[in-house]
Formats: C-alpha cells, structure tokens, sequence
C-alpha cells in the first residue's frame, strides 16, 4: 500500500526566543502559519521491517539524518510494530530556508503511516511523536496558524485574515548554532506584545504585518537580510519578515496577485508567491 502526501511549509509571523531550559533546547514564543509551499511525500509500507528513504535532491541526506526518516522510525516504535516503508521525497521546499522543509517532511510521514496502518493515533497522539523529532513537527502536522509556546510544541490554533506571501531564498545560508549561542551568551530580553499581535490576526492583514518579529534577525545582523526586506517593502508588501532561522525572508500581501506582481520587480533567483493557506 502507498500513499502520496502534501508537505506543506511554514512561516513565522512572529519568532522569539523567551530563555534556555536545563535540557539545552530554549524556550520560545511563535506564531506560525502554513503556507502553500509543499514537498509531495510519498510512503510505502513494504512488509520487510526495513525504512528506506530517497529524494529528488541528490544534497538531501537519506538516512537516520532525515527527519522523515526518523519519523518513520518513531512511529513504528510507538506502534509497537515495524512492517517497514519506503518513502520517497519530491523537494519543492528550498533547504535551510527556515520554511520546516524536513519537518513537514517528517509530519507527512507520521500522517501518511497512521492512515496506512489503519489510523492507531489521534491527532493528540501523533503530535506527541513528532514532538520527539523536532519543535516544528507537530505544527506541520496540525497546519492552519498557531501560536505556539513551549520548544514550540504548546499549540494553540489562532483565526487570522487571509493574505499572500512572497517567499524569497537568497544564495546563502544562516548559521544557527553560531546565533543561539550569542543569545546563551548575552539573552535578548523577550519583546513585549506577543498576546497582542495574535489578538490582531484576526483582523485584516494590515494589522499585524507591520508588526512582525523575528529575534533572529537581531542575532544574526546580516545586512543582506535587512536589504531584501526593503526590496520587498518597497515591492509593495505590507510587513516583511524573515522565517524560522532564516535564510528566507517574505513579504505580506493582500492578494496573490498583488504578490505575484511583486515577484516580478524582485531580482533573487528563488522565489514563490503563494496564499497562506
């Protein structure tokens, strides 16, 4: 039996760090929202016990370094049974964009082996394993917009006004580690206003995206992200903001129209208009 499942990415309307816990992973405050950028996953159950993945993109590692692979793992092991998969993965999502590629990779694993195995878990539950694999996994796999506490895995879902983005990838990559240990040596105080900006989510896109935070942005001070946010700004996007822990960055619009019309003045090879979804 197979099954072909949309993997969905992610952006950050909002993303703060709000301290480091014993365990080494931080804290964090988010808000964040599927968009519709996906990878297409396609899982194979193939009764021989074994869990193999490959991918279209020859730079993705295949084995126990991929999320999906790990959740194919995971789920078996909660399971209590390992009839064993093929996964096969169709990259849309640009790497090291701060877009949740691999983890909606892993989430659509964890969702397409629950409906093949005769659905054992509940959404509670398969939010629970991915959890395990990493913060973003149980929000990929719940989709829509949340606010979400916690290492990110505290959800709760959030009604917001339907708008566009216009994701844009530049040629390079941020470099994460590097960033969360400036914050472990010298803590950014939390940014007032979280509870507010979810309240204004609701209204029409106007109203928050001027108001978006990333704390990365401060972390890193790459003048190269601050000169794509004034591309997109002066694009005509409401709000600009750069995602997850970067690299890529997205402007808000009203319309997809509005949003494809920008793409055109934008002079950076990857990019994707699309509706938040």
């Amino acid at each position: 039996m197979s099954l072909t499942v949309r993997a969905d990415a992610k952006i950050n309307l909002w993303l703060d760090i709000t301290g480091r816990l014993p365990d080494g992973y931080h804290s964090l405050n988010t808000v964040m929202r599927r968009i519709d950028l996906y990878d297409d996953v396609t899982v194979e159950t193939n009764g021989s016990g074994e869990v193999s993945v490959s991918c279209d993109v020859p730079l993705i590692p295949t084995d126990e370094r991929n999320i999906a692979f790990k959740a194919a793992k995971a789920f078996f092991a909660h399971a209590g049974k390992n009839m064993g998969t093929n996964v096969h993965i169709v990259k849309r999502i640009p790497v090291e964009a701060g877009l949740g590629g691999s983890s909606a990779d892993g989430a659509a694993v964890l969702t397409a082996l629950n409906e093949l195995c005769g659905k054992p878990f509940g959404m509670h539950e398969l939010c629970g394993i991915g959890a395990s694999l990493g913060a973003d996994v149980p929000f990929c796999i719940m989709g829509g917009t949340a606010k979400c506490t916690g290492i990110g895995d505290i959800m709760e879902p959030l009604g917001c006004a339907g708008f566009a983005v216009l994701v844009v990838k530049p040629d390079f990559s941020c470099n994460t580690g590097k960033a969360y240990r400036s914050y472990d040596a010298s803590p950014i105080a939390e940014k007032p206003g979280f509870n507010a900006f979810c309240d204004s989510l609701r209204s029409s896109c106007s109203g928050f995206a001027s108001n978006m935070y990333n704390i990365f942005e401060e972390l890193y001070g790459d003048e190269r992200i601050d000169r794509i946010k004034t591309q997109l700004l002066g694009s005509g996007a409401l709000g600009a903001c750069m995602s997850g822990s970067g690299s890529a960055v997205f402007g808000v619009f009203g319309s997809l129209s509005e949003a494809e019309r920008a793409a055109r003045s934008i002079d950076i090879k990857t990019k994707f208009a699309v509706k938040a979804i």
